[in-house]
């Protein structure tokens, strides 16, 4: 989580791009096309055998997956066909009866039902109904309407939509398997119980009054903007409004030509009929807003469910656009989704500071030059920050106020579905960092104060409101926050087929102190308590119920420092539900080291903090992520080099004492936190070569309410940019670090050593500062010390046989020395050393990484044949 104040907002110039595909012809923004990804052709034999163990953890029950089924699959003639927003295409969720409230079944005596609107018009068959046989045609609006048939033995894309609506979300079970995992949480049976009894309650309301969490999390295709065959409906949830009518570019802002009516739940609704000759009412790309006269007075504000908002050049306020293009310029899918990978390697990204170039970038760009050289790193997940509309750029993100918006600033909501879809196409999982944590503060284009009270959304009060943040907090624990935020989380992975999301400032929702000077020390007491905010983690129970029971390979990633137990364990057996938990102490105890001479580090106090993790709860590790390069502090690079980046990264010029230093640690400090660290790995892009500088969002000077004034920096667009060229040139050193980190990566990627079963720490001796340590078939060997390299070093191991050097810190392709003989073999010999079985001799020169993999009969007799070029 960043922490900025946003009360100032920024113009800044739109960067909009139109393209129905991906390919290089189509328009995009090709300014930075001359921008080459320069990358040695050295070959990884990669195996893909898989050498980790299957854990033995069975959950209580299992979500029910599809399966795929061989033959042909319908691919709309149209594009528009597959767009899965339309209502009469989908089915709507169940209203809410009359005289039937829910808040006597959940507990809840604000709750209202948003849901008790009827559909604009009847609803057509769906497509997934229909004969795959063959070319068929479609009747819809008196219209007919082809398909052409894809041969292909796999479901696609195409038809995800349809089968996720009609899966069922498994029934909650037991919530009890967590005292079989953790014996010391039957202490603390009584709040764990009557969280998952609220849980419980809450699924049970849902089930009775929307027709289960499925329909529930469909709620855009009844609330904001609706087109059916006959028209556009507008609803709208403002209980505190007195009156409401919608107005824009289509009524000439008219407020007498759009009067809305209300119903019994504070949900205003206006019904466009089509013109005459068939167009609809609002024209795609026009600007809308509803005035309410509400008890703060008359105001214009977005649409909470708008689609799609952007920022007049030269004008501060945004405006709410009606996004519903022509079917030619909509983004069809052509690729499924990857698998999810068993090892998770992330590759963290912002789209705007993306270009070397001092500018914001698009999603055109990002998708024809960023994901390319994503694949080449070996990543296999790409994290995008600030997709959410956020009308402060320098907030990174992280105070949205057009939650349902992809960011203007980059481009369209189409060129944003492309970007995923050519990930797909690499084999490349997308996460979206989303914020459910907080909203903005504005009170124009933002929640705040929607409907002139400060409740609508939030929980009124200081509750509300984050001190630190300058944010406003959800009240999780309202009907219609519920069907907001989960309907968005839905919305994102469904219409644009994100593949996860790491959640943003989880530890701020858990809390009503939200972590803010809190110190915890993992004694129990601090989580299950007074202090927790057992609604928002019945949101988070509820939203990991969703993703999982819908997409079952979806991804979910907790921003926690608190270290809640529970966190990573399925909702069904008690757990909050996260796939993994983002281990966030291990970048600060990098900077805490850092900030000290390295003869001072102590290789167990490194060995505990990359290890000091739940069992059976997975962690993303990190040595730095964008926090670690805000202004303010310093990437870790140059906390190690400083100023000396500047000047001595040429091959031309000789080195300094400080730059060798730190390119091996650099090096060094990545390999062991991906090594010891965690189930998964994720990089800052730009940091895998030790990015020189800092991050620094365009900024005026702001004034304090004290009078101070913070300077700014001319919006200024240097330091909001990623310098991709400095690693891709050769003739630098930033290009050693990349090359090290791509090593790292496809070593990862051939060994599975992030998910292995096996691991073990034989030694962390603190004289001779050598960390050595198993995981899985392979044997990390660091050496810490600053000037001491070892001869005929003896390591303990488990398995006997022949090991050989896969990865080398100090290869000299990586900036090394080279100091390691790469054709020597190792051969263990019998022998208890270490507390292990079995041992072999190295050279261990100082500053260095290097990992040995057991070389098996059948790699053997694969490295004896020769590799074809």
């Amino acid at each position: 989580m960043v922490y900025t104040l946003s009360g100032v907002r920024f113009p800044s110039v739109q960067s909009v791009y139109k393209s129905p595909g991906f390919s290089s012809s189509n328009g995009g923004d090709r300014r930075n096309a001359n921008v080459s990804s320069v990358f040695l052709n050295k070959k990884y034999p990669l195996s893909r055998k898989i050498l980790a163990e299957k854990s033995s953890y069975e959950s209580e029950s299992r979500p029910s997956t599809v399966t795929a089924s061989s033959g042909k699959v319908l691919v709309p003639g149209n594009p528009s066909d597959s767009s899965s927003s339309s209502t009469d295409q989908l089915e709507l969720a169940q209203a809410v009866p009359e005289n039937s409230p829910a808040s006597t079944d959940v507990d809840s005596p604000t709750m209202g039902h948003a849901s008790d609107v009827e559909p604009a018009s009847d609803l057509t068959g769906s497509v997934a109904e229909l004969d795959f046989s063959s070319s068929l045609q479609l009747q819809e609006g008196g219209k007919l309407k082809e398909f052409k048939t894809l041969d292909t033995s796999e479901v696609t894309i195409i038809d995800e939509s349809d089968r996720i609506r009609k899966k069922g979300i498994p029934p909650p079970g037991l919530g009890q398997k967590i005292y079989e995992i953790d014996p010391l949480l039957k202490n603390h049976s009584e709040h764990l119980d009557y969280r998952f009894s609220q849980y419980k309650k809450m699924r049970e309301a849902i089930d009775k009054y929307e027709g289960g969490l499925e329909a529930f999390s469909r709620g855009y295709e009844k609330m904001g903007f609706t087109r059916s065959a006959t028209g556009i409906t507008y609803h709208e949830w403002a209980p505190g409004a007195k009156s409401a009518c919608l107005i824009g570019d289509f009524n000439n802002w008219d407020p007498n030509a759009g009067v809305m009516t209300r119903n019994e739940f504070g949900v205003w609704e206006i019904f466009l009929p089509n013109n005459a000759d068939g167009s609809p009412a609002i024209p795609h790309g026009s600007r809308v807003k509803i005035r309410m006269d509400t008890p703060s007075g008359v105001k214009d504000s977005i649409p909470a469910w708008i689609k799609f908002s952007v920022q007049p050049p030269g004008e501060i306020p945004y405006n709410g656009i009606y996004y519903d293009p022509p079917e030619e310029e909509r983004y069809v899918f052509q690729h499924p989704r990857p698998k999810k990978p068993k090892s998770l390697r992330i590759y963290e990204s912002h789209i705007g500071m993306s270009s070397p170039e001092p500018k914001i970038n698009s999603y055109t760009n990002f998708r024809d030059e960023v994901l390319p050289r994503i694949k080449k790193l070996g990543y296999n997940a790409v994290q995008i920050m600030a997709i959410q509309e956020h009308s402060y750029y320098a907030s990174f993100g992280y105070h949205v106020t057009n939650f349902f918006a992809p960011s203007s600033r980059f481009g369209t909501p189409d060129d944003l579905k492309s970007l995923i879809d050519k990930a797909h196409d690499l084999g490349i999982v997308v996460l979206m960092d989303i914020v459910h944590s907080h909203a903005s503060n504005n009170t124009l284009d933002g929640l705040n104060m929607f409907d002139g009270t400060d409740s609508c959304y939030f929980h009124s009060g200081s509750r509300g409101y984050h001190w630190m943040w300058d944010s406003r907090l959800f009240n999780y624990g309202h009907w219609e926050v519920l069907r907001y935020l989960l309907s968005n989380a839905r919305w994102w992975l469904d219409e644009f087929k994100f593949d996860g999301f790491r959640f943003d400032g989880v530890t701020s929702m858990m809390y009503t102190h939200h972590g803010l000077s809190v110190g915890f020390t993992g004694n129990y007491n601090e989580y299950f308590g007074f202090a927790t905010d057992v609604d928002a983690v019945v949101y988070l129970m509820l939203v990991n119920d969703l993703i999982h029971g819908l997409f079952p390979d979806a991804i979910t990633i907790g921003e926690d420092v608190s270290g809640m137990p529970t966190f990573c364990i399925p909702v069904q057996d008690g757990g909050v539900g996260f796939d993994y938990r983002l281990h966030m102490a291990i970048a600060d105890k990098w900077i805490e080291l850092l900030k000290k001479r390295d003869e001072d580090w102590r290789v167990g106090d490194i060995v505990h903090t990359l290890t000091n993790r739940r069992w059976r709860e997975k962690c993303v590790s990190y040595a730095e992520s964008h926090d670690q390069a805000l202004v303010g502090d310093k990437t870790i690079a140059f906390w190690l080099m400083d100023k000396d980046m500047y000047d001595f990264m040429a091959l031309d010029r000789p080195s300094t004492p400080l730059i060798d230093r730190g390119i091996a640690l650099h090096k060094m400090i990545r390999l062991v936190t991906m090594g010891l660290g965690g189930e998964g790995y994720l990089n800052f892009m730009g940091n895998e070569f030790g990015h020189p500088e800092w991050i620094d969002f365009p900024r005026a000077d702001q004034h304090l309410p004290d009078g101070k004034i913070i300077p700014g920096n001319g919006f200024s667009y240097d330091k909001c940019r990623r310098r991709f060229d400095l690693g891709d040139a050769d003739y630098l050193r930033y290009h050693g670090l990349q090359e090290f980190d791509q090593a790292m990566q496809h070593i990862e990627e051939r060994y599975e050593f992030m998910t292995s079963d096996h691991q073990f720490i034989s030694r962390k001796d603190e004289c001779d500062r050598m960390i050595v340590f198993e995981r899985g078939n392979l044997v990390f060997v660091f050496n810490f010390h600053w000037t001491n390299s070892y001869s005929d070093y003896r390591i303990g191991c488990l398995k006997p046989g022949k090991y050989k050097i896969v990865l080398d810190s100090d290869d000299p392709l990586f900036g090394g020395f080279g100091r390691i003989d790469h054709n020597a073999e190792y051969f263990t010999f019998e022998g208890w050393y270490d507390d292990r079985p079995r041992s072999f001799m190295v050279y261990a020169p100082s500053r260095t990484a290097v990992v040995y993999a057991l070389v098996d009969k059948e790699e053997e007799v694969v490295e004896e044949e020769p590799i074809e070029e």
